[in-house]
């Protein structure tokens, strides 16, 4: 067995709504039968007990290779490993040998390691060897640990999913998008994008923070910086002198609790303390007067006090029987205490500040303390140094939240985790003597969210409350393209719709990535890479993102649903052949993903002329639109009978049912249409329509920007682009497949000329069927067909594609006397069509470098571009 290719599918795709794995594996012909290898079951088994069945539901025992077994175990490992995750699929080829094997995923990095393990566990099991499934399964917990999402990004990132907000990840860290485009808002862990750095920096800064909240009468406790530990022990000598308590010594701009060492008395443990402090931050401690009372942290969103915990000190309980040191080992092999955030609780330390506040109890780490008898390891009670928490939410009185707010707000800090030392927090902070200590400006969020006692608060969904509005779920409108032929003019025409109706657009193509009329990438960017570059663009009002199958099957789709899916058509030639689509049928299935993932409340607009496009009606959660050509189709009848939307082109108009109301778009007004004459334009035109209806673009505003639009090279480069020379017409198009030059030769019969010259190549990862098919088409209609190697022959030898053409000219019906030849390079035969162009001609140019090969007809033609009705 070998992975041959592991591609991540981060978005809905051919197998699931789900991010999943998806690995190409080849399985030589006796690891395709079960029985050549049913004794490995039982070793596979009991490496993973939990696996489950290694059957794949729908298939026969007999026909269960050895990848069926790598999907379960990749599965099984990524749940072992803390993940929830469920699905699995197997797409075999029994005869080639190649599966496709397919796991969900929640982070990319645990499944590419839970595939390496899974096969590594297989491959063990063939050779009858052992596997350390244990160790495996920590591996892959730690890298799951070091990948995922922390709890308090987490809460947010998950209360943003249940109220629809797309999220996106913008880095390994916590830095992530929540929504599209210009509604987008981004926090990083607990911090919201609207927090200043001026904001921030002051709350770093413990003793700046305590001076402006002491301005403003908020209590805090009286300290001072110190640079050197003979400054730190005369501030410690005037504190306790003058407040009879001990002193707290911290970094002064530390977080997580590291380096504080609260309720020094003596100066030994100041010298400890001071130690440790200079460690953190920038080395410059602050001493403080000790406050007596309990830690609380009070969490502040907004204008909203939203959860309080009580922090208890990290301490382990004397058995009698093991030593300091083995009890703090004892409870770090606690399930809830683990390295980092992941975990409820984290692992206890001892380190130099436990082992000094282990000694002010007379203790040392190997003294063994009686049974019952609590040892604290330190007196701050920060979850990241191994305390624990105690909601209070419910107690706190109106005062203390109150004095807790404005403590928030006098520095500025949207989302912020406020220290406060009193004692009880059912009364105000001046009755009982407490202070304020500190305030946070990324406060950790998993004390509130999984106290160690008490009720857990959804504080998550505080913060999401206070990014977006109640009725706001941070999208965009998005409307997605797919089909064999039209997607690009489809595209432009709804982005100048949108851009008519006041909307900043960001599109995506063939051509290159647009927002805002700003070019911010070029080349086929018709993926979901692109895509990801529109909708994380702040000047994106509106997305209109084509969808090639290529993207489909590299990575998936790059939203998680729009709100307009459109297929234009599905064609016999659009790329057969290349990974493992081999027909029409399988293409129709892959363009259905767009289909399927359709908003509930969204539409999809299909073609009902092509009866793939039509039959995926019933795949779409949306509602559905049909367009037609044909006035009698039997499918549009009965849907607009039922009373749903459809659009119809009859001659010169095209007739509107949208929403119980009766409209008509006069294609005289459309000059892209020739007056309805160029019916594939007609279908694109209709397909932008409907997108622009169902986004509540008003019609008069669709009319003025369809009146407005021409398939000139600057608007839509390669698409039926026109210009005049010597008196005769010429006309490039991208058409690369037989759908695009059967369409082209049916429309191009509409246009008079006294003769007809095409210069085409094909590509040469068609296949032979497909070229000839596009030989045979042109041979039928033209007068002189000039023959060019195309410059990418992808993989096929110097002539092999123009003989294919040629076989397929020789089987054209046509009777008439055509004349062919064969040019070496794209633009010697462009020219050769040139020189020969008289008055009265027509000459189809099928290019293949796009923008080069407009270029060339642009500074070689005798005329300016002509838009659509001029040339004709």
């Amino acid at each position: 067995m070998k992975i041959e290719r592991i591609r991540a599918l981060r978005g809905p795709n051919l197998w699931s709504k789900n991010t999943s794995m998806e690995a190409l594996v080849f399985c030589e012909e006796n690891e395709r039968l079960y029985d050549r290898f049913a004794n490995i079951e039982m070793r596979v088994r009991s490496a993973l007990p939990g696996i489950g069945s290694l059957r794949a539901t729908g298939f026969e025992q007999s026909n269960i290779a050895l990848a069926h077994i790598l999907s379960r175990a990749a599965l099984r490992f990524q749940v072992e490993a803390g993940s929830q995750v469920t699905f699995a699929h197997v797409a075999d080829n029994i005869t080639t040998g190649y599966f496709r094997v397919v796991v969900q995923y929640e982070e990319e990095e645990l499944a590419r390691a839970a595939f390496e393990e899974a096969h590594q566990l297989i491959l063990a099991a063939l050779a009858g060897q052992d596997f350390d499934a244990k160790s495996a399964i920590e591996r892959l917990k730690e890298a799951f640990e070091d990948c995922k999402l922390g709890p308090s990004t987490g809460s947010i990132v998950n209360a943003a999913l249940r109220r629809g907000i797309p999220i996106r990840r913008l880095t390994q860290g916590s830095l992530v998008q929540l929504g599209w485009g210009s509604k987008a808002r981004r926090i990083q862990a607990a911090e919201t994008d609207t927090t200043c750095a001026i904001s921030e920096e002051i709350a770093q800064d413990k003793d700046l923070t305590k001076t402006i909240l002491s301005a403003a009468g908020i209590p805090t406790p009286k300290g001072k910086l110190v640079k050197t530990f003979e400054e730190a022990l005369e501030a410690f000598r005037e504190l306790t002198q003058t407040t009879k308590k001990g002193v707290v010594i911290k970094p002064s701009d530390g977080n997580q609790g590291k380096g504080v060492t609260v309720n020094i008395v003596d100066e030994e443990h100041l010298r400890v303390a001071f130690d440790a402090a200079k460690k953190h931050g920038s080395g410059v401690p602050i001493v403080e007067e000790f406050i007596p009372g309990h830690d609380y942290r009070f969490l502040v969103v907004g204008d909203k006090l939203v959860a309080a915990a009580r922090r208890e000190p990290p301490s382990v309980v004397g058995d009698g029987v093991n030593s300091i040191a083995q009890l703090i080992e004892i409870e770090n092999c606690n399930p809830l205490r683990g390295e980092g955030h992941g975990s409820a609780l984290s692992k206890l330390r001892l380190d130099e500040i436990a082992i000094a506040r282990i000694k002010k109890q007379g203790f040392t780490a190997e003294a063994v303390p009686g049974q019952g008898v609590r040892v604290v390891l330190r007196n701050n009670a920060n979850l990241s140094t191994g305390g624990s928490a105690t909601d209070v939410t419910d107690n706190v009185h109106p005062a203390m939240a109150e004095m807790v707010i404005q403590a928030a707000q006098q520095i500025g800090i949207e989302v912020c985790g406020v220290d406060v030392v009193c004692e009880r927090v059912d009364e105000s902070l001046e009755a009982q003597g407490g202070g304020i200590v500190e305030l946070n400006a990324a406060p950790g969020l998993r004390m509130h969210l999984e106290p160690s006692i008490g009720k857990g608060r959804d504080v998550g969904a505080a913060v999401i409350d206070l990014m977006f509005k109640k009725d706001e779920n941070g999208r965009i409108p998005v409307v997605a393209v797919t089909g064999t032929n039209g997607k690009t003019t489809t595209v432009r025409l709804i982005e100048q719709i949108l851009r008519y109706h006041n909307l900043r657009v960001g599109f995506t193509g063939t051509e290159g990535v647009v927002v805002n009329g700003h070019l911010i990438d070029t080349g086929d960017c018709s993926g979901p890479k692109s895509a990801h570059k529109v909708l994380v663009h702040p000047e994106a009002d509106a997305a209109v993102l084509e969808c090639a199958r290529g993207g489909m099957l590299r990575e998936g789709l790059g939203f998680d649903m729009c709100d307009v899916g459109i297929v234009t058509n599905i064609g016999e030639g659009d790329h057969l052949g290349l990974n493992f689509i081999d027909s029409v049928e399988d293409l129709a299935l892959l363009k259905s993903v767009l289909v399927q993932n359709v908003a509930p409340e969204g539409l999809a607009v299909l073609n009902a002329d092509d009866r793939h496009a039509a039959n995926m009606a019933k795949l779409t959660p949306g509602r559905v639109l049909f367009f037609t050509s044909n006035p009698d189709n039997p499918i549009v009848a009965a849907h607009k009978a039922k009373g749903r939307p459809v659009i119809i082109h009859d001659g010169r108009v095209i007739n509107i049912s949208y929403d119980d109301t009766e409209k008509t778009i006069d294609l005289m007004d459309v000059p892209l249409t020739n007056n309805g004459l160029f019916t594939f334009q007609v279908q694109n035109v209709m397909c932008a329509v409907a997108a622009a209806l169902a986004l509540n673009v008003p019609l008069n505003t669709i009319r003025a920007a369809l009146g407005s639009f021409q398939s000139t090279p600057d608007t839509v480069p390669g698409r039926f682009n026109f210009f005049k020379h010597k008196g005769g017409s010429v006309i490039a198009d991208y058409g690369h497949n037989p759908d695009a030059v059967s369409t082209l030769v049916n429309t191009l019969k509409n246009i008079p000329a006294i003769k007809r010259t095409v210069v085409i190549s094909a590509a040469g990862d068609r296949r032979d069927q497909d070229i000839i098919e596009q030989g045979r088409l042109v041979g039928g209609f033209f007068d002189h067909i000039i023959l060019y190697e195309d410059a990418c022959q992808r993989g096929r030898p110097d002539g092999e594609t123009l003989a294919l053409l040629q076989q397929g000219i020789a089987q054209s019906s046509s009777d008439k006397k055509r004349s062919v030849v064969e040019v070496r390079g794209e633009f010697k035969a462009i020219q050769m069509a040139l020189d020969e162009t008289a008055a009265d001609h027509l000459v189809l140019v099928l290019i293949d470098q796009v923008n080069e090969a407009l270029q060339y007809l642009q500074s070689n033609t005798s005329g300016e571009t002509e838009a659509t009705r001029a040339a004709v």
